[in-house]
Formats: C-alpha cells, structure tokens, sequence
C-alpha cells in the first residue's frame, strides 16, 4: 500500500478495480520557505505566489473586459475546480477565462498565464436552492506551464478527515470582498482558519441543521474571518508536515453574511467527490497528450439568509 498521505496519487476506479495514478508533484509553494501565519475578510496581503493552485475566473462584459468572478483550484495542467452557482446562468465557456499565477488582478505580471475555456462541468446533482454538490470542473482550453508561481494542488484521500484537528494548519484565499457589503480586493488574500465541527455549525442558534455530510465548516467561532461574495470556488487549503504538503479540502461555497459570529463559512468536501472529479479528470485525460507522465504504480481495492460566496 502506499503511504498514507500519498500527494502524487489519486485513485481511479476501473469497473470492479482500483488503479492508483501518480502524477507530477502537487500540493508545493516553491515562493514560501515555512507556512505564511498571516490572518480575505479578516486576513492580509499574501505574498507574492503564496498560494500558486489559487486561480481567478473572470467573465467578460461588455467593452471587451474581464471581471474577476469567482476563485478557483489548479488540480491539474488542464483542470480548475469551482464551485457550482458561480455558473448560474453563464455555462458557456466563450464567455470565461481563467487567469493563474495571478496576484494584484489590477496589474497582472509576466508570471501570469491567461486561458480561454473549452469546456465546463457543473455537478448534475447540483441544488441551487441548498448548495449541495456545489462543485464545477472547468477545463483550459491550453493546458498551462507549472511554474514556481503556477502549482497544482493534491486532491485529498479518503481517509484525510481523520488527521484533521485543531493542529492542523489551514488556510483560505482569494480575490472577494473584505467586508460583508465591502468592494472586491485586487490583491490576493490570505487567512488562516478552523475547521469548525458540524454539531456546532447546526447547532439551532448558527446553521440550525443545514450542514450535511457533503459540507465542512470553516472559519472562527467568534466570526470576523471568513470567505466572502468573490472567493466563492477558491481553495480552502490544509497542510500536512508530514508531507510537506497540501491538501486541498474543500472548496468556498456559501454563508449566512461574512464572518459573523456563529456563522462560519462552508466548503464543499472534497473528500466526499473524489468519484466524481476523477471521472471527469479521465475525460480530459482522453483527450490531451500525456505530459502528465502518468505512471500506473498499483492496482488494490479500497475496503436565514443564505448567500454564496
């Protein structure tokens, strides 16, 4: 078996087999030497390629310009995740670009790498009225260069949750608004956050039971950090010395305001979807040359209101 925190590998599953793919290396920060502390409402300035998955999804409007929309994760050359609403009445992909490497979205640098879309995924059983798998798969039209400021990050294992605790060091970022009726920021943000026990998130005085299996929460019991409108789709990253790897966890979905107390933010688990982002990463797998140097290593079985973000 491999070790269990395998940053490289996913599982696809072949009819009645599981085979474990390896790819190139994910979960990396090239640019950061130790884990940034900085506390994006409630958090700081990132540093300059801190965060090298985090990516911004920008519509175009009227007048020839892109409007950053929503974040999104790098997991691949070829793929960024998102959440589901932000396609909402604009599933075409004419209309989307991706930008990575980004920092300021003012002032994009020569490590920035602009990508029109190709093709976009919204989970079938995505429910607008409860967020529930609200996951999307957009698909570049040129797969990208990784570079120190463009990285993948590693989806997570099945059995990730387990080490997950008050030790664990996780991390949110993105393009959003810093206040709750706040404006956007140009800048990447960045802030640490806990992950928040559902029976606490459902208690009757926060989500009074909206939280399911397919959820976590996220953020500060006291409020005051959280995601916010504009960060919808972006990572929420957790970090495994172990490794020296991170792990992307979930993904920024929906909350009742922005870093209210009692009212976390919630990420879609991504554990809970692994089955689905394989087989549309297979997909695209069929139809792009294999730079990914995917390499077969073994085959086994595996015994209110309410406001995206």
């Amino acid at each position: 078996r491999p070790p269990p925190f395998s940053p490289n590998c996913t599982v696809f599953q072949f009819e009645r087999y599981n085979r474990l793919f390896c790819f190139a290396a994910c979960g990396q920060r090239p640019l950061l030497s130790s884990i940034s502390a900085s506390r994006v409402l409630g958090g700081h300035d990132a540093q300059v390629g801190a965060w090298p998955w985090s990516v911004s999804l920008q519509i175009h409007q009227a007048g020839g310009k892109f409007v950053h929309t929503c974040g999104g994760v790098l997991v691949n050359e070829n793929s960024v995740l998102t959440a589901g609403h932000c396609l909402k009445g604009r599933r075409d992909p004419y209309y989307w670009r991706a930008v990575l490497g980004a920092h300021n979205l003012w002032k994009l640098g020569e490590h920035t790498a602009k990508r029109k879309i190709r093709h976009i995924t919204v989970h079938p059983e995505f429910q607008t009225e409860t967020f529930e798998n609200d996951i999307a798969l957009f698909k570049l039209r040129s797969a990208v260069r990784y570079s120190d400021y463009i990285q993948p990050i590693c989806l997570p294992p099945a059995h990730l949750y387990q080490y997950i605790d008050n030790e664990t060091e996780c991390f949110i970022s993105g393009w959003g608004r810093t206040a709750e009726k706040g404006k956007t920021s140009p800048v990447l943000k960045e802030a640490q956050v806990e992950i928040i026990p559902s029976s606490v998130c459902n208690s009757s005085d926060a989500y009074g039971g909206l939280v399911n299996d397919n959820m976590i929460c996220a953020g500060s019991r006291s409020g005051g950090t959280d995601t916010c409108q504009g960060d919808s789709g972006g990572p929420l990253a957790c970090y495994h010395s172990s490794t020296n790897t991170y792990y992307l966890i979930g993904i920024a979905s929906f909350g009742v305001g922005c870093g209210r107390s009692k009212f976390p933010g919630i990420y879609v688990r991504l554990s809970q979807y692994r089955g689905w982002i394989t087989s549309q990463l297979l997909l695209i797998l069929g139809t792009i040359s294999l730079t990914l140097r995917i390499q077969v290593l073994l085959s086994y079985n595996l015994d209110f209101e309410v406001n995206p973000k």
